[in-house]
This record gives structure tokens, sequence and C-alpha cells, in this order.
């Protein structure tokens, strides 16, 4: 009998009445949180003892799609929160994310560790290559079967009793972790007075003078630690002094202070590995590949070195062009003086202006253009939708449809930084699609972190922030061209070093001189973004290897009590870690993988990049950057397949043959 939650938590665990079942944002509140994962919970528990009390012998259809069917309002409910957990988290949803965790932890524990319902699952698997079934469905058991073996279903009574323990622990540590970082970036600000601000763009100077006033500073500026305003002022400010200010509080965020993170990160390492070595893994980062493309850890870091070899000799030809025109001032290139004499290498030899690039990149032409090249590659039309509310008056909704007009799914847009965000930029998934019992469309959202224009102004974005909003939105059309039969198949639920390469791939677009030139630039800038895309790969190509590296480093580490500090500066200094160029991610703030999924896996996307620099190559050979056949081809084989079939299968479908690394290395001038 299906059990009934209490009206006010309907809202939650019920599909709405609004178009696409939206969620009806404007009446959730924090309180109504914990009685509906209460009751959802409590329905699946009650799900899963049917399946197990059901005396049929073990089939596809009732035990797999049954566990597939499973869950579905507390699905519902566990989105919601976890949408407004990231993007718009005010003190009551904080105060109970841990317990949320915590609680999601337990039933998933408990799920994975019901020998009834593992044994059903096993008889399955173990007939799996007689039951007739399609490669889908074939792919379903076996991921079935591995989940719950990765879960600890073959461990006895009392190592299932410590590794319950250890899930419980390591999701309360991972929300203390995001949180610290969330903390750490909120108390934290350079308040500057005119006389500061030399060099900074009038977009920048602008959303800081609405920041400092917003504080009750009228008339001064005020920068935060949020990634754009970080990267902004290394890039352009010409007082050294508040450079080396801000990438010290940058680099440094959560180690040590009241929201340190050192603890935690240790803490993390040592369960991470623990519970490996109950499943039989040598380490964390083997657990974690295990369904990876890479497979191990050595396969991973292979790929890594290949690149970090050549990029090594490139980034000391970047650096001695740096110090040459350091010189001129005196000083010897440190790690704050990097971006900003990067810069002026750009503007010297390429006139390149990344202040005039951000005149032209406003936030409304650069997502009116990611829709225009979904457009032009798949026939996708988007729509404003302004009768379906956000979780924020900066939240945008829009209606996505296909050339025939037939509806495809929702998109839910929310760009703009406010102190309630996680930091960075995502995407995520309100309703995944799915042909299971009918046609269910996909519901996405695409978050970030842009500052905000003073009332009146447009929002102008960086290369580097359009290049975010393109590849975050090449993970929405991965989501929203999904067409699977089962949801847990859907759009970006695959492994984790291919789920980059649809984003990644999307990223090309916007550097584009065909798109460009939608956006209003001039040939003359069109040609210097074009000219000086090859500078400064070798520094893109290190900053983001050694954090890669250093993700390998401390989840392939197989001491039970790691000291990640020891790893992390050891591991630095074998690779030649050049002393101008930290990793893009510290460990204390490496949200990455301790806050997120990619724990042992940061190095997908530099694998993806492998994917879709390949992928990307096959439009050049076909000199068309919007060639319909390809287009299509690849929203056939790659974006709607989602885990139906082998990634590998999927690549090999699209391009012909395997990834080649030969197009990223030319990419990036490694060749």
């Amino acid at each position: 009998m299906r059990l009934r939650a209490e009206r006010v938590t309907d809202i939650l665990l019920d599909q709405s009445d609004l178009p696409f079942g939206a969620p009806r944002f404007e009446g959730i509140r924090a309180n109504m949180f914990m009685p509906a994962f209460r009751s959802g919970i409590a329905e699946a528990a009650a799900e899963i003892a049917g399946i197990v009390a059901d005396r049929r012998a073990p089939a596809f259809d009732n035990t797999i799609l049954a566990i597939e069917r499973g869950g579905a309002r507390l699905a519902r409910v566990r989105r919601i929160f976890w949408t407004i957990a990231s993007a718009q988290a005010d003190d009551a949803i904080r105060a109970i994310e841990g317990e949320v965790s915590a609680m999601l932890a337990a039933h998933g524990t408990r799920i994975a560790h019901d020998a009834g319902l593992f044994a059903r699952v096993q008889a399955v698997w173990d007939g799996r290559h007689k039951a007739g079934l399609d490669e889908a469905s074939l792919r379903l058991v076996e991921a079935s079967y591995r989940g719950f073996v990765d879960s600890g279903a073959l461990l006895d009574e009392a190592d299932k009793t410590r590794f319950a323990v250890i899930a419980t622990e390591l999701s309360d540590l991972s929300t203390r972790f995001g949180q610290n970082v969330m903390a750490a970036v909120a108390d934290w600000s350079m308040v500057l007075d005119e006389g500061d601000l030399d060099g900074l763009p009038a977009p920048l100077r602008a959303s800081a003078a609405r920041r400092a006033e917003a504080q009750g500073k009228p008339g001064r500026y005020l920068l935060t630690l949020d990634r754009g305003d970080a990267e902004a002022l290394l890039t352009f400010s010409t007082r050294r002094d508040l450079r080396e200010t801000m990438w010290r509080a940058f680099t440094t965020r959560c180690d040590g202070g009241p929201h340190d993170n050192r603890g935690i990160v240790d803490t993390m390492l040592a369960l991470r590995h623990e519970r490996a070595g109950l499943l039989g893994y040598a380490s964390h980062a083997d657990y974690a590949l295990t369904d990876s493309m890479a497979k191990t850890p050595d396969a991973a870091a292979a790929l890594i070195h290949r690149l970090w070899a050549p990029a090594l000799p490139q980034v000391a030809d970047e650096q001695a062009e740096l110090q040459r025109l350091a010189d001129a001032d005196g000083i010897g290139i440190a790690p704050w003086d990097w971006r900003f004499y990067a810069e002026k290498v750009r503007r010297d030899r390429y006139a390149l202006d990344g202040g005039e690039v951000k005149r032209h990149l406003t936030l409304d032409r650069v997502r009116a253009a990611a829709f225009a090249c979904a457009g032009r590659l798949y026939g996708l039309s988007f729509t404003s939708r302004e009768d379906l509310p956000g979780w924020h008056e900066d939240v945008a909704a829009w209606a996505v449809a296909d050339q025939q007009g037939q509806p495809i799914g929702l998109l839910y847009t929310d760009y703009l930084a406010r102190t309630e965000k996680h930091g960075g930029a995502w995407m995520g998934s309100l309703r995944v699609q799915e042909k299971l019992d009918g046609v269910v469309l996909p519901i996405a959202y695409l978050v970030a972190n842009f500052a905000k224009a003073p009332p009146g102004s447009d929002t102008g974005l960086s290369l580097d922030e359009a290049a975010t909003l393109f590849h975050e939105f090449g993970h929405a059309l991965h989501a929203l061209l999904s067409d699977v039969t089962y949801p847990s198949q859907a759009g970006t639920a695959v492994a984790r070093d291919f789920v980059e390469f649809p984003s990644k791939f999307m990223e090309h677009w916007i550097v584009a001189p065909e798109t460009l030139a939608t956006l209003g630039l001039p040939d003359a800038l069109i040609a210097a973004i074009g000219h000086a895309d090859d500078f400064g790969q070798g520094f893109a190509t290190i900053e983001l290897l050694a954090s890669s590296l250093l993700d390998l480093a401390v989840h392939c580490s197989q001491e039970p009590r790691p000291d990640s500090r020891a790893i992390a500066e050891a591991m630095l200094k074998a690779i030649g870690m050049p002393d101008a160029i930290a990793p893009r991610h510290g460990l204390t703030h490496f949200t990455h993988i301790f806050d997120g999924g990619y724990a042992g896996a940061y190095y997908s996307y530099i694998w993806s990049e492998v994917l879709d620099a390949d992928a990307f190559a096959a439009f050049g050979e076909a000199g068309d950057l919007f060639d319909p056949e390809l287009a299509a081809r690849f929203r056939r084989e790659i974006l709607s397949v989602g885990n139906s079939r082998d990634p590998a299968e999927s690549f090999v479908a699209f391009r012909g043959r395997a990834p080649d690394q030969g197009p990223l290395l030319r990419q990036r001038g490694l060749a």
C-alpha cells in the first residue's frame, strides 16, 4: 500500500501541476524538508521490502526494474533540496544539510546491505547472459550488481557495520567541508578606495561599488574571494601588493583559521582508504575508477604525464617572456604576477584587451549565443517561461523544443553570484529523462557565479567566464537530449571521465569567429582572440594537471592515516612544479574532490579534453562548424545514449575510430 505524506510535504514529494511538472519553488520552506525526507525514505523502504518479499523467482522485471522504479518521490525531494542547498542556502537550509546527508547515506547503505535484496540482484546477474536482454538492460543489471558490491553487499556483518559508519562520517565531513569553503568566501573581503583601482576594468569596478554600497560602504569598492573577482584582480590590477594579498587569500582558503579544512581532509582520506580496503581495493583511486574509461589510476596518471612533459618547457618559455616584461618593473615573476603580465603580453603582442572583450561579452548576449548554437547544431529553440518560478529572482526558466516544436524539456539558468551559493559553476537535474513507464521529459538547471552589474548596466563576462557558460550549457544539452529508457542511464549519468566530454566540446563554439561576430566583437578583436589563444596554454595545462596529480596522489596513498600536506609537497617537488604557478585547486578548498563526485577522478577534465578535441577536429575536417550531418551524429551517438552503452563504443560510433591525443596536443600547443 502506498504511503501517504502529510499535506505539507506534497509540494516536495509530488509532481506539481505546473507545465513540465516544474517545482513550485515559491511555496517551498526549509521546515518542509525533514518531514518530506522521512516520508520519502519510509515509502522507498517499503518498496524495497515489497521486492524482497516477492515470492516469484528473481527476474529482470520484478527485481532490477522494480528497484529502478522505486524511490521516485524520494528522488524528487532529494533533487529539490540539493538544488536549493547549493544555489540558495540560507541558515535554515544549512542547519539541516548535515542531517539530510546522513539520513540519505544511511538509507542507501541499508538498501545496499539488505541481504535478501542483494540475493535477488545477484541471481539476476548470474543469469544475465541467458535472459535475452538488450545492451541497455544488460548494462543496467551489471551496474546494479556492481553498485551493491561496491557499497559493501559482500562484506560480513562486522564489516558492513563499519562500512555504514564510514559512509555516515564521510557524508557529514563532506557537508562540513563545503560549508567551510562557503563561509570562508563569505567572511573575507577586500575593500578598496578609488586610488586602489588602477588597471581594473569598468565592469569590475561597478560590481565592486555595488557590493560595497550594499554593505554600507558607499564610495568604496568591495571584492570577494569568488574566482571571478580573484582572477580579474590578478589579471588587471597594477597594484602588486593587492595582487599578492588576493592570491594568498584565494589559494589558502580554509587552510587554517576559523574555517579550517585541514583536519577534515586528512580524516576523509583515511576513511576513504579504509573503505576501499574493506572492499578489496588497494586505494580509494582504484575503487573510484573501476567503472571509468581509464579503469586504473596508473592509466589516468600516464595520460597526465604524457601532457605534463611537453607542458613544462612550454611554460618555461612563457615565464621567460613574462619575465622580460617584469624586468622593466624590477621584479621577479611570482604566482600573483603571472596573470597580470600574461595579459600585458596579450595586449602588446596580439592587441587583445581583456577589458574590451568583457564589454562585448555581456551575459545576455553570451546566453543567447549558446542557445543559438544549440539551434543551429541540434534544431533546438529556447522560450522564456516567466510563469514558472525559480528558487530566486535571478533564476530564469526556458522551455526547450525541437525543430517540430515538440517539447524537449525545461531549463533553469541561475548565473549571478550570491552569498547563498556555493562557488564555481555547475549543472544539475531536477528530473531526468526516461521512457520506462511513458515519456518523462528532463528538467535541468545551470548555476554560475558571475559578478552582477549595477541596475541598468549589462553584466560583462571574461572570455573564460563565457567559456564556463558554454561548458555548463554543454552538460545541460547532454541531459536535455537524452533518449534512453532507464532513468539511471539518462543524460549525464555516464562514466566520470566521459561526462566532461560534451561540456568541454561545447566550449569550442564560444571562441569560434562565427559566434564572436554575432556578439558584436569587431574583426580586429576576434582576430586577436584567435592569435592569442595559444599563449598561456602552458600555464593553463600545468595548473590543471597539477590539481589532477594532486588528487591522484592523495587518493592513491595507502597510508592508513595520510598526511595530505606532506603528500602534496612531495608530489609537487617530484613533478617539478614551477614555483610561479600553483595548482588550480588547493586541497583545503578542493570542493570537486571533497564535496563533489570527483575524488580520485579529477583527471577526468583532461581525459575528456582528449575526446572533445578529437571530436571537434571532425568539424574542422568537414570545414563547417555547424556541419548538419556531424551534429546529428554527435547528438545520436553521444548526447542521446547516456549510459545505455559503453562510452568507448559511443565515441567510436561518432568518430569511426578510437580517440587520438594528437588534436589535444595541437590545441594546447604541445605537439
